[in-house]
């Protein structure tokens, strides 16, 4: 008798003897955080174009001053702006055969169930990523023309630094769009340019939180600050609120500007390029946008015709950026680009003379903190 080994058992016709040996678990490495709907709200609209309004005070009056006994100077009243986006239907489509759903799989379950639950996660990703393009805001003709949401990077207009022959997009008064940006000339970071946007949101009102940007700026800018050009006092974290500075590592979380804006810089693994090694750096408020659903992310079962499940995954949803001013963009960034240096960029297009600053509306928690005052 031949002896009985596992080559031999592995050997024996049609696949052999011997099970394979597979993990009962599924593993995910792109199971990861949605960085913009995790920072910003959420909220919920009734009408594909969905619209807000916004208002702001005047600047200070330095030659407010009256004589005694004079009439009441002419009135002062200033009316609200009212902007608006328009929706974007974002689908997959989900099928599983009878047979598929009925037999054993490893450690998926119901084939059909797995499948939708892995394409919403999809779902929400693509909304992401969506929400911080450069994408102008389209109306949906029900025809040929799908309707797209103005992105975060198309609404920003003052407090922007765009690239050489960069030029603004943003909300539209006439035709109730937003238009996409023209990014520039790409160009390297520099730490100046972050410290004049957001001195630029400062000055506006804003109290912004986040330095957001892909990996590869996030690291460019966290090596920058370990270089002798840094403008920096200390490489440990004295924001009590923020995350912890880590001992003996090569990064730097936390970008404390002047003016007491702290800003945290989040890498999003999600956010897209404006194109190919070139993105957009976003100093973001985050009371002050969010994602809005006309109908949140559901499946809906579609007719069967044989021996297969099928659905449709969709969400119908809009980017509400409720005051521009709040946020800040530098546009046209090189990622390749080495150096960072401290040197003044003469493309920067923040609020001049002709449009003086003012502040966004006033928070509720504005008004809680002076009752308490």
């Amino acid at each position: 008798m031949a002896l009985v080994t596992h080559q031999a058992l592995k050997a024996a016709p049609r696949g052999g003897l011997v099970p394979e040996d597979v993990m009962a678990k599924i593993w995910d490495i792109s199971q990861i955080p949605l960085p913009l709907q995790d920072l910003i709200g959420s909220d919920s609209h009734s009408n594909e174009y969905s619209e807000w309004t916004k208002d702001k005070l005047a600047v200070p009056n330095t030659a407010n001053a009256v004589i005694d006994g004079s009439d009441a100077p002419a009135d002062s009243n200033k009316l609200g702006t009212r902007v608006g986006n328009h929706s974007q239907i974002c689908a997959k489509t989900v099928t599983a055969s009878t047979r598929a759903r009925d037999g054993k799989t490893l450690n998926m379950g119901d084939a059909y169930a797995y499948q939708v639950m892995r394409r919403q996660q999809e779902l929400k990703r693509d909304i992401d990523a969506i929400a911080l393009m450069n994408q102008a805001s389209i109306a949906d003709d029900g025809a040929a023309v799908a309707g797209k949401v103005g992105g975060l990077d198309a609404w920003l207009t003052t407090n922007v630094s765009n690239g050489a022959t960069g030029a603004n997009g943003g909300f539209q008064t006439g035709s109730g769009l937003v238009t996409a940006a023209t990014p520039g000339t790409a160009r390297a970071l520099s730490e100046a340019v972050i410290r004049n946007v957001a001195q630029s949101v400062w000055q506006q009102g804003g109290n912004p939180s986040v330095l957001m940007g892909t990996p590869a700026v996030i690291r460019k800018l966290s090596a920058y600050m370990f270089t002798a050009s840094a403008q920096i006092a200390t490489l440990m974290s004295d924001v009590k609120e923020k995350r912890a500075a880590a001992i003996a590592t090569g990064s730097v979380n936390v970008f404390v500007t002047d003016f007491g804006v702290v800003l945290e810089m989040l890498a999003n693994r999600l956010q897209p390029t404006t194109s190919a090694n070139v993105s957009t750096l976003f100093i973001i408020d985050p009371e002050y946008a969010n994602i809005s659903y006309l109908s949140r992310p559901n499946v809906v079962d579609l007719a069967r015709t044989g021996l297969a499940s099928k659905g449709e995954l969709y969400a119908d949803w809009t980017l509400k950026v409720m005051s521009e001013e709040a946020h800040g963009a530098i546009r046209a960034v090189d990622e390749v680009a080495g150096a960072i240096a401290f040197s003044e960029s003469p493309e920067l297009d923040l609020v001049g003379p002709s449009d003086e600053p003012e502040p966004p509306p006033t928070r509720e928690s504005d008004e809680r903190e002076k009752e308490f005052a």
